[in-house]
Formats: C-alpha cells, sequence, structure tokens
C-alpha cells in the first residue's frame, strides 16, 4: 500500500536503471530528508509530422530504440507534430546528434526530464509524494513514486564553508559554521587554540575530516563566497590528488562537477540531496549591485564590518605568513569569512527570497539567473494545452528589439520638479495589451478581430497566457506588500520585470521581435502622449526615461503645493488612459502612474563639451516627509566606482552648497589648494577591478592595468605571490611618472592630473548654470584674470 509525505525539492537528477530511466529527486520535510525514486520516465521532443518517414528510418538504420506517436498538437505555424519517444536518456541524446547530421528539425529536445517532469505537473519547488516507502536509514525512501503540486515552506539546515589556501591551491584550513556551531580544521601539530579549531596531519586528512564532518552535520544548504567555482574546483581537484572522492551528497554519493561552456574556470557542481549556493550569485540573482562583490567589500557596506587581516590588498601574503608563524590567528580569519557569508545571508534574508522564486517558477534554488527558464516553466504546460508545441531558439541569436524610450533632455538648474513613474510599465503593458506568444499566432490567424501591436504584431483577445500569469503575480505583490513582505514582493517583482527581456533575448524560444517591439514601442507612445497630456496642464517635461516623466512646476511654487500637483497629475494621467484605451481599443486599461519623488532643487546636465541635454544623468535634493531631505546622484560621478575618494566627496559638497544658493568660489578653491599642498593625498586613490587576465590587454592599456602590471614585476622581484594576472583590485594612484600601485609608489603625485581629471570635470558638470566658470574662479587666484 503506498504512503503520502509532502517536502520542498532539494535537487532532481535522473537514472539509467537497466533498460529504463528513472528521476530522482531529494526533497526536505517535516520528518527530515527523502529520497524519491519515480516510475521510469521517458525521454519526449517532437518533429514535423510530413519528417516522420524520414526520422523513422535513420533512427532504424541507427539501431535506436524509439516510438513515434502523431499528436493532435502543432507549430506555431499550424503544422501537426509527432513526439518520439525513447525509454533511456542516452537514446534520445543520440537519436538528437543524428538528426543533426540529417538536418532534420525537431522541437523541445533541450528539456530535461525531470524539468519536464515537474512543470507538466504544475510543480513548483514543493510536492506531495505518494510512492511504496523502503525501511531504509538514515533517510526516508520513495521508490516506485508520484509528485503531485503542494504548498510547502520548509526551514533549512544552512552551513557556510570557506577554505584558505596557498596561492599554488595547497590546502591550509577549512572552516564551517552554523548558526549554533564553527569548527575550522587547520593543517599542523596541535597547539593551544580555541576548542574549535581541530588540528589535522596533512592535506589528505584535512580533506577526510571536512567529507566526514559536512555528512555529520548533514546540511541542506552548503553556502559559501565564490563556494563552487573557487572553493569547491578547488576541493575537487586536491581531493583527485589523493584518489579521494568528494561523497558530500546524501546516501554518501560523490559530488559532480561540470564545466561551464565557453567559460574559463567557471563550472557547476552536484550534490545529491544537498544545495549548494554561491553568495555573490544569489545577490546578483536579487539584483544587488556593489562597485565591488569581494566579501570584504559586500561585507563592510551590508554589515558596517569586514575581515579580520590587518593587510587586505596582500591577503595571499598574509595568509601564508600566519600558515606559518600563527595559525590560530588564520583559524580566526577563515572562521570569520565563514560567519560573514552567514550573516549576509540573513540581513538580505536571501534564502526567503530563493525560496520563494522556486516556488513561483520551480526553478531550483542555486540557479543563477534563469529567467529563460522560468518563463518556459510557467508557460509550456500551457501552450500544450492550448494544442501547440514550443519553437526553437533562434539560430542568428535573433533581432535586437526597440529598448526604452528616452527622451532629449532639457539642461537646467531647476526648483520644484516632480517625478512620475509608471508603476511596472512593461508588465501593464503586456497585461493591458494582451502581448503574449500565443495571442500573436491567434491574432495573426484572425487580425479582423485583433490588437494591434507594433512591427505588424496582431494580439487574440481571448487566446493568451501572459496577461493572466502577470495579473496572478500582480495580485500576489500587492498581498506581499500589505504584509510587508519584501523578500515575496522582490521576487515577483524580479520575475514580472524579466518577461520583457526573456520575449525579446534570443536564448528563448519564444523570442519574436514583435512581441518585445509591442512592449517597448508601446512604451515610447505611452510616454510621448504621457508628456503631451502633461504639457497641456501648463507645466514642462524636462525629461522622461523608460517609464519615469520629470516635470518641471515653475520656480514659483512652494514645496505643500507642488505635492498637491503631483497627486493632480497621477489622478489625471490616469483617468485619461483609462478613458483612452477603452476609447481606442476596447480594452481594460491597467497602466498606472505613481507621483514618487519631489526635488526641491534639481540639475540636468549638459552632455560633456556640449549643450545638448544629457540623459540618464541627474541630481537632486529629494523632499522628505519625515526625516531631512537626501541629496540624489544618477549616472554622476558620486556613482562611479572609479573615481576617488575625494572626487566624491568634493561633488558632494559643491553640489550642496549650489542647491542651498550658497557661494561656492572659495570653497573650489580651497579644495583646489589643499589638493596641491598634499592636504588631501589619501584621498587620491582609485580602486578599480580587473576584469580580464593581464596578457589580454594588449593595445590599449589603461592606467589601473599599468599599475597592476607594475605591483606584480615588483612582486616578482621579491619573491611575493603574483597578485593581479588573474583579474582582480587594484589600488593606485598617478604620480608624474604614470600610474603606480599604492603598495609601490615611488614617484610625486601628479597633482594636477587630479584638478584637471577629477574637480573639473565635476565644477564644470554644475558651475555655468549659476553663472561661474571653474577655470575663471582658480585662473583669477593666479591673477590671470
Amino acid at each position: 500500500m503506498g504512503n503520502t509525505n509532502r517536502g520542498f525539492i532539494l535537487t532532481s537528477d535522473q537514472r539509467d536503471i537497466g533498460a529504463k530511466t528513472c528521476l530522482e529527486f531529494w526533497l526536505l520535510s517535516d520528518n527530515g530528508p527523502i529520497k524519491v525514486t519515480t516510475e521510469a520516465q521517458q525521454s519526449i521532443f517532437f518533429i514535423s509530422q510530413q519528417d516522420t518517414q524520414k526520422v523513422s528510418d535513420i533512427l532504424t538504420s541507427s539501431e535506436l530504440r524509439f516510438t513515434l506517436k502523431a499528436l493532435p498538437l502543432k507549430r506555431f505555424d499550424q503544422q501537426l507534430v509527432s513526439a518520439i519517444y525513447f525509454a533511456r536518456t542516452k537514446q534520445a541524446y543520440a537519436a538528437k546528434e543524428r538528426l543533426r547530421v540529417h538536418e532534420v528539425t525537431f522541437y523541445e529536445a533541450d528539456i530535461r526530464l525531470a524539468d519536464r517532469y515537474l512543470m507538466e505537473r504544475f510543480i513548483y519547488a514543493s510536492a506531495d509524494i505518494s510512492g511504496v516507502q523502503q525501511a531504509t536509514s538514515p533517510y526516508v525512501t520513495y521508490t516506485q513514486s508520484h509528485l503531485k503540486p503542494a504548498q510547502y515552506t520548509p526551514s533549512f539546515s544552512v552551513l557556510s564553508i570557506d577554505i584558505e589556501c596557498s596561492e599554488k591551491g595547497e590546502l591550509y584550513s577549512i572552516g564551517l559554521a552554523q548558526s549554533n556551531y564553527q569548527t575550522v580544521f587547520m593543517i599542523g601539530e596541535a597547539e593551544k587554540s580555541p576548542e574549535w579549531l581541530q588540528w589535522v596531519n596533512n592535506e589528505e586528512a584535512l580533506i577526510r575530516s571536512f567529507i566526514s564532518e559536512v555528512n555529520h552535520i548533514d546540511p541542506d544548504i552548503i553556502i559559501g563566497w565564490n563556494v563552487v567555482n573557487f572553493d569547491f574546483r578547488l576541493l575537487i581537484e586536491r581531493a583527485q590528488l589523493y584518489n579521494l572522492k568528494l561523497t558530500l551528497g546524501r546516501g554518501g554519493e560523490a559530488v559532480y562537477w561540470r564545466d561551464a561552456l565557453n567559460e574559463v574556470n567557471q563550472g557547476y557542481i552536484s550534490m545529491p540531496g544537498r544545495v549548494v549556493i554561491d553568495g555573490i550569485d544569489a545577490l546578483k540573482t536579487a539584483t544587488y549591485q556593489f562597485s565591488s562583490f569581494s566579501l570584504e567589500f559586500v561585507a563592510q557596506t551590508l554589515l558596517g564590518k569586514g575581515k579580520l587581516t590587518d593587510d587586505v590588498d596582500d591577503r595571499l601574503a598574509k595568509i601564508k605568513y600566519d600558515f606559518l608563524h600563527n595559525k590560530v590567528k588564520l583559524a580566526e580569519y577563515n572562521l570569520q569569512d565563514c560567519q560573514l557569508v552567514l550573516e549576509i545571508f540573513e540581513h538580505t534574508k536571501m534564502l526567503d527570497f530563493l525560496t520563494l522564486r522556486s516556488q513561483l517558477t520551480g526553478l531550483e534554488l542555486n540557479r543563477v539567473g534563469g529567467s529563460v527558464a522560468a518563463f518556459v516553466n510557467l508557460y509550456l504546460p500551457k501552450l500544450h494545452r492550448a494544442g501547440y508545441v514550443s519553437p526553437n531558439r533562434p539560430i542568428d541569436g535573433g533581432l535586437a528589439s526597440p529598448g526604452g524610450y528616452v527622451m532629449t533632455s532639457q539642461p537646467g538648474l531647476y526648483r520644484n520638479v516632480l517625478v512620475l513613474d509608471f508603476k511596472s510599465l512593461y508588465p501593464s503593458i503586456i497585461r493591458t495589451f494582451k502581448i503574449d506568444p500565443l495571442g500573436l499566432v491567434e491574432g495573426l490567424r484572425h487580425p479582423e478581430t485583433g490588437i494591434q501591436g507594433f512591427k505588424n504584431a496582431v494580439f487574440s483577445r481571448e487566446q493568451h497566457f501572459l496577461p493572466d500569469i502577470i495579473t496572478s503575480l500582480w495580485q500576489q505583490r500587492d498581498t506581499a506588500k500589505r504584509d510587508q513582505d519584501a523578500a515575496r514582493s522582490q521576487a515577483i517583482k524580479i520575475l514580472m520585470n524579466s518577461f520583457y527581456g526573456v520575449l525579446g533575448s534570443g536564448g528563448c524560444p519564444f523570442y519574436d521581435t514583435r512581441l518585445a517591439s509591442s512592449i517597448t514601442l508601446r512604451g515610447h507612445e505611452i510616454m510621448q502622449t504621457t508628456a503631451t497630456w502633461v504639457e497641456s496642464m501648463g507645466y514642462k517635461v524636462i525629461y522622461g526615461d523608460t517609464d519615469s516623466i520629470f516635470v518641471w512646476l515653475g520656480d514659483a511654487i512652494g514645496a505643500d503645493e507642488g505635492h498637491d500637483i503631483g497627486q493632480k497629475l497621477q489622478g489625471e494621467i490616469n483617468q485619461r488612459w483609462t478613458q483612452s484605451i477603452t476609447e481606442q481599443h476596447q480594452l481594460q486599461s491597467y497602466l498606472e502612474i505613481e507621483f514618487e519623488t519631489q526635488f526641491e532643487r534639481f540639475l540636468m546636465p549638459t552632455i560633456r563639451g556640449s549643450e545638448l541635454g544629457s540623459k540618464k544623468r541627474y541630481a537632486g535634493l529629494k523632499r522628505q516627509t519625515e526625516g531631512p531631505d537626501e541629496l540624489i546622484f544618477k549616472g554622476l560621478e558620486s556613482v562611479r566606482s572609479d573615481w576617488t575618494p575625494m572626487a566624491k566627496s568634493f561633488q558632494l559638497a559643491l553640489y550642496e552648497r549650489v542647491f542651498a544658493d550658497q557661494d561656492v568660489k572659495d570653497y573650489v578653491l580651497q579644495v583646489v589648494e589643499q589638493t596641491r599642498n598634499g592636504e588631501l593625498d589619501e584621498q587620491l586613490v582609485y580602486r578599480k577591478r580587473i576584469r580580464r587576465p593581464l596578457v589580454q590587454y594588449t593595445k590599449n592599456v589603461p592606467p589601473h592595468v599599468k599599475a597592476a602590471r607594475l605591483a606584480d614585476e615588483q612582486n616578482q622581484q621579491l619573491g611575493k605571490p603574483l597578485r593581479y594576472q588573474h583579474k582582480g583590485q587594484i589600488a593606485y594612484v598617478i604620480t608624474l611618472n604614470g600610474a603606480q600601485p599604492i603598495e609601490y609608489q615611488n614617484s610625486a603625485l601628479d597633482y594636477e592630473h587630479y584638478i584637471d581629471k577629477q574637480i573639473r570635470p565635476i565644477a564644470e558638470s554644475i558651475l555655468p548654470f549659476i553663472g561661474l566658470s571653474f577655470t575663471e574662479i582658480t585662473s583669477a587666484q593666479l591673477g590671470l584674470f
């Protein structure tokens, strides 16, 4: 008799057992981990029915076992398809290779068997299990199983790990930490040390101890910083030296490594029953942005604290020194890396976000990006039930679609500027105008009743899925906002906003330039029409960008009056769009503009060296309903990572003075004089990422690369590790002899460089709007004017 249980899917895989293929899932339940093996599953893809005989002949001659079945499913061009079934996945792979050789087109052949099993059953992360329960230990095991959709949110056991090693990859120590647990395994003879520090004799013993400890702790999730492409990649390589397998998976399973295609030193790790999540990838998936994703920088930014090492810029040398002379200190450093990652995950509620993303889309917890996969998971099962199979990705990568609308700005220094934003503009356009892959197919079949899009697109009024998917997500996000569930709200926002990019991506099987263009060009129309309406009400639109318009009210308007006008504009524009879309398209409008920001002072600069207004660059003093007003910079120097601290502080102070109508001449002269006198030397350090190996910089060699090469030349002469050959971050200054790394600076600073390249551009971005010139201010000091 079958038994049932419920759990959250951690990992999935497929296993060839004899002449059949079964799926293996590990789930986490209230009773712990569960291993589930399904009944036999057949691999499947589709061909056009007109190719049936040809395909049958090819596969038969190749001695492949298959089943062909004509189906009532169609391609988007209305041609009927047949399904080809294979008992083993290896046969399916071989069949695809044979058909490619004979230039036979097939469809949906790149979908993993486990993914298809789950999506076709509308299973997203959680499942009810039915099957035969086996009396095994230490885990519950089900065979001959079936999964059904369920709603279940688990409580994960999380382990943070970090390794320390030499520049050659020789392991020194491995740290492990949980909220109430900490251990560091260190190679060396035992000495007086904290109880959490365990000593091992050599590298092999270190790896064996790590494997044993992980299996003893039995975590559901392992986290770390660059944990896949550094820690685990290196652990696998070092284990191979001793003929060891990293049996870190549940049930004694070994980890499996797969190199990424077309990416050096990148790969993927599979660990049955456990999920490995890299902190950097997770933050990027949740749309966090930092000028550097080093653990030190992210920890300082989010937590206000960082690592224990005394010299971050020479970290490898410091680690090696401590391993030789102060192992306890190295262990403390190793452990703190683990703890910082735990704290970052807790601070950002990262696992809540990733769990919700899985529950919304079916994506694995550790899936990086995954916008296309999420879309396919949600859309394809619905498409099949409507009688269609998915098209293939464009071979040429697809044509570029028009981008978002960016209005030519009106440069100037303003008072009383309002910003009105359309709430989730692209999702609301999809929802309003029924933009959808199936809708395009059916709309073109019956254009007389369809909704006109752009580039000759026509969309069905009745047959579509994406607008309804967005409607459901929109409602869930509104609920999340009311419940103050930030993680759920963010997960839904990212998913909804990804749909436009997916439809315009050549990596998506549903790519069609008519889909993406009907979204962006409709956005152009909406922004232009909205600007016309605002100006007809007597106000000036000075800029617009994708989903935002900037409205100047005039200098005589008070702050409270400006707020009232913003509310009035919001209501009037929304009412007009409701009426316009009903009258012109007989559709319900889901467009919603919001009065978002009120700037008491606002600068729209010119393009450097031109009188034309810039795009995506502005600054403003934002009025706050509570607390002090906030100075906002967009696309200007303060948010650029390669500008010096001096430049950033100068810009902030200069703009504050201008916005407060204070005289700025003396301040500009003071900063120039302090720079020349060497009073600001500590603020003149550039820090910039090296994004390619140094050898790849050949024709144009930027200053930070020159500084990195100088540093490694010195390192080599002194017998120190080469630190910058394979990317990294360099701290350097500009001297009279060019760029030099700060650790090997031997020339005087070129102060005129900093005045001309850092201070001058900032000053010239705003001074002309108050009738001043940087050249005149500084020349007057020298008596030239």
